[in-house]
C-alpha cells in the first residue's frame, strides 16, 4: 500500500492476552462487513447485530446488559438524557386520539412534553393524584394507552403503589411507564412489581459525577422492542460510546456512593428537622413521609436526595440565603459527587391534587464531601435564614 493508504487503513494487532477490567471504547459510525452477501443480509441481524453505529457500539452494548441484568428485563436502549428516554417510552405507543395519564407529581419537564407536544400531535393527556388508586381509577378508559409513574416523586417524595397501579392499568390494556432514576435499580426494580417500561437517568446517580448526559429505557416484554429500536431509528437517536464508558465506570460505585449518601442525608435530616423555622422534611425513609410503608414494602434502600419545607416566615427568605454556603453548591440536577441545594417551586406543576404548603421547597442533595463540611454550611444557612425572618419581624 502507498504512505496515503496507510494512513487511512488500520492494522490489526494482536489482541489475544489483552484483558483489561474497564470496558473498551467503540467509536463507530459505519460499519463494514465482511464481503458483499453480508451486507445484503444486514437487516437480518437481528436487535443483537451491529449494522450501523447508530444502532450500538461493543461499548453501549455493555452498558444496555449491564442495565437489562439489573432491572430485569429483555432489552434496554440507551438515550442522550433521562428526559429523551422518557419521552421515547411514550412515542412509539401513542397515537391522536389516545390517552395517556401521568404522576401529577412527575418530572417537570416531562409535564412540558406531554403538554406542549403530546397534545400537539392529538392526544389527551391527564394527570391522576400519585398516591391515590382511586383517582387513577376514576380517570382511566379504554383510550389510555400509558400510565405514567415517578417514584418518589420529583421534589415532594410521594411514594407510589406500583403494583396496584399496574393491576388498574392493565384491566384497560394500558402500558405502564416508570421514572426510577431515585432509587436506581440496585434499591428497586419496577419491571418485577408490574411496570411494562423503565427509564432511568443515567445523568444522576448511576453516572455519579455530574459530568454526563445519558437516560436509558429497558423493556419486560420482547414485542415492545422492535417499536422503540425502529422509533429510534427514525428519530437519529443515538450516544456516544464515551459517554457509555463513563456510565460503566460510575456503575462500579454505585452501590458505595448510594450508601454514604444516605447516611450523610440522614445526619442532616436530624439537625435540620429540628430547626424551628422548618416545618417538614420530605424523605422516603422517613416514617411521616407520604408512601413510607410503600417504600418499607417495595424498596431495599435511599439515597442522599430529599427536600425541606419552612415556616410561611422564612420561606422567601431561603433562595438568597444560599450565597452562605461553601461546600454545598446551588445547582438543580443530583446524584454527583457534590452536594447541591436549589430553591424548587411546586405548585404551578400540580393539578389532579393542589398543593397546599408553601410552593418554595429546598431541595438537597448530599455527595461524597466530609460530613462535618455539610453541616458546617447547613447551620450556617439556617442561621441565616433565621436572622433574616428575625430583621423582618415588627419590633
Amino acid at each position: 500500500m502507498k504512505d496515503l493508504t496507510q494512513c487511512v487503513v488500520t492494522p490489526n494487532v494482536k489482541t489475544e492476552g489483552f484483558a483489561s477490567l474497564g470496558p473498551a471504547i467503540h467509536r463507530a459510525s459505519t460499519i463494514v462487513f465482511e464481503n458483499a452477501e453480508a451486507y445484503a443480509k444486514r437487516g437480518e441481524r437481528g436487535h443483537d447485530g451491529y449494522s450501523y453505529g447508530l444502532y450500538g457500539t461493543p461499548t453501549t452494548r455493555t452498558l444496555e446488559e449491564k442495565l437489562t441484568r439489573l432491572e430485569q428485563g429483555v432489552r434496554t436502549f440507551l438515550l442522550p438524557s433521562g428526559q429523551a428516554a422518557n419521552t421515547i417510552a411514550m412515542l412509539p405507543f401513542l397515537k391522536a386520539g389516545d390517552k395517556v395519564l401521568i404522576a401529577d407529581t412527575t418530572y417537570p419537564p416531562l409535564r412540558d412534553f406531554a403538554n406542549s407536544e403530546l397534545t400537539r400531535f392529538g392526544i389527551d393527556v391527564d394527570y391522576y393524584d400519585a398516591v391515590d388508586p382511586a383517582d387513577l381509577e376514576s380517570r382511566i378508559d379504554t383510550r389510555t394507552k400509558i400510565v405514567w409513574c415517578e417514584s418518589p416523586g420529583s421534589t415532594t417524595m410521594e411514594v407510589q403503589d406500583l403494583p396496584r397501579i399496574a393491576e388498574i392499568a392493565h384491566r384497560y390494556g394500558a402500558l405502564v411507564g416508570f421514572d426510577n432514576t431515585w432509587a436506581t435499580p440496585l434499591y428497586y426494580k419496577p419491571l418485577t412489581l408490574g411496570a411494562d417500561i423503565v427509564t432511568e437517568a443515567l445523568t444522576k446517580y448511576v453516572s455519579g459525577h455530574s459530568d454526563l448526559l445519558l437516560g436509558s429505557l429497558t423493556v419486560a416484554d420482547e414485542s415492545l422492542i422492535a417499536p422503540i429500536r425502529t422509533a429510534l431509528g427514525r428519530y437519529g437517536i443515538g450516544v456516544s460510546p464515551d459517554d457509555a464508558a463513563l456510565a460503566l465506570r460510575g456503575f462500579e460505585t454505585l452501590g458505595i456512593r448510594l450508601k454514604h449518601a444516605e447516611a450523610g442525608a440522614q445526619a442532616l435530616i436530624a439537625e435540620i428537622a429540628r430547626h424551628p423555622l422548618v416545618t417538614r422534611v420530605l424523605h422516603p425513609a422517613l416514617p411521616d413521609c407520604p408512601g413510607h410503608a410503600i417504600w418499607k414494602r417495595d424498596f431495599t434502600g435511599a439515597n442522599g436526595l430529599f427536600s425541606v419545607l419552612f415556616t410561611p416566615a422564612a420561606t422567601p427568605h431561603v433562595a438568597s440565603a444560599l450565597d452562605v454556603l461553601n461546600t454545598f453548591s446551588i445547582g438543580a440536577s443530583w446524584g454527583g459527587t457534590h452536594s447541591l441545594m436549589a430553591p424548587m417551586p411546586v405548585k404551578a406543576h400540580r393539578t389532579a391534587r393542589p398543593w397546599k404548603e408553601e410552593d418554595l421547597i429546598l431541595r438537597i442533595s448530599v455527595g461524597l464531601e466530609d460530613p462535618e463540611d455539610l453541616m458546617t454550611d447547613v447551620t450556617a444557612l439556617l442561621a441565616e435564614i433565621t436572622a433574616r425572618v428575625e430583621r423582618q419581624a415588627p419590633a
